[in-house]
């Protein structure tokens, strides 16, 4: 059953008369009696009885108009659906995030995007970096807003740089190195640190190897903790100190101290990351532009 010779029936239909149906539509009186015509033999019913007067409903007439009232209702809501989807304004937006790296970037886009785009659903899911990864390839998430991953990961994902922030120490508010302006290397060096869990957080425990070579020694490991939070809470109490991204002090404030570190060039970049093969979505495609607009706008 085609939707035009629906829409041609409502309208004689709801007219009562070919002739004025035609007016309506501004097609010929035969076109729309041929598609009337074939819409009946189509599901084999009379639905108008046709006089020189004009035509009235059958009972199956009756039916049929009430029923396609609704169809056609239907299929308009879908067709515009589809199209506020095409332009970016509607739909479900699931995006992979690390809470901390991304503090400065992510909750002002999120705002500005939902503002601007208050139909789309946009989901939030704090995950590591192998999770984000994960949810990439079986399509869970459509991208993610994250430290670069590691390069396993690299045959799988893109990474768009939105900003590099610098490593500095982060030391409990009493610590004896929080009375330095800066902090060399290997003297942060000799501190027992607290880490994220090398297992869940393989990329942060290489970045640190990779540091600890420079000098020809091992992190002195502490502890490792399943998520940033917890790694915040053992710092504050104590249990030792930690490098971590610039940014963290907009996530934390003066509960802890930030020191840059010299002797080191390391930095953590954060970005937009989606699959190779992926598709994102147009409100997707929108919400990345936004990324990129807050953080050209970040200094």
């Amino acid at each position: 059953m085609e939707l035009r010779h629906l829409r041609t029936f409502l309208t004689v239909a709801e007219a009562l008369s070919f002739n004025k149906a035609a007016e309506k539509l501004r097609t010929a009186q035969s076109a729309l009696s041929r598609q009337v015509q074939a819409l009946e033999e189509e599901i084999g019913v009379d639905l108008l009885k046709r006089s020189p007067h004009g035509v009235t409903l059958t009972a199956e007439g009756k039916l049929l108009l009430e029923e396609a009232r609704d169809l056609v209702r239907r299929a308009d809501e879908t067709v515009k659906k589809v199209q506020a989807l095409a332009r970016g304004e509607c739909g479900e937006l699931h995006i992979g995030y690390a809470p901390t790296p991304t503090v400065e970037i992510l909750p002002p886009a999120l705002a500005a995007f939902q503002k601007a785009n208050p139909e789309v659903k946009v989901l939030l899911h704090d995950m590591t970096a192998d999770e984000i990864v994960d949810g990439l390839r079986n399509g869970r998430l459509q991208l993610a807003v994250t430290p670069r991953p590691v390069a396993d990961h690299e045959p799988d994902v893109e990474f768009e740089l939105l900003k590099a922030y610098p490593l500095c120490a982060v030391l409990p508010a009493g610590h004896a190195l929080a009375r330095l302006k800066t902090i060399p290397f290997e003297v942060f060096a000799a501190e027992p640190l607290v880490v994220l869990n090398r297992k869940n957080y393989p990329d942060a425990y290489a970045m640190l190897e990779r540091l600890f070579r420079s000098l020809g020694a091992k992190p002195r490991i502490a502890l490792e903790c399943d998520r940033g939070s917890s790694v915040i809470t053992a710092i504050e109490s104590g249990r030792g100190v930690t490098l971590h991204a610039s940014v963290l002090k907009q996530a934390v404030g003066d509960r802890l101290r930030y020191r840059p570190v010299t002797g080191i060039t390391e930095v953590l970049s954060v970005g937009i990351v989606r699959a190779r093969n992926g598709d994102v979505s147009p409100p997707g495609e929108k919400f990345c532009k936004m990324l990129r607009k807050v953080a050209k706008g970040v200094e």
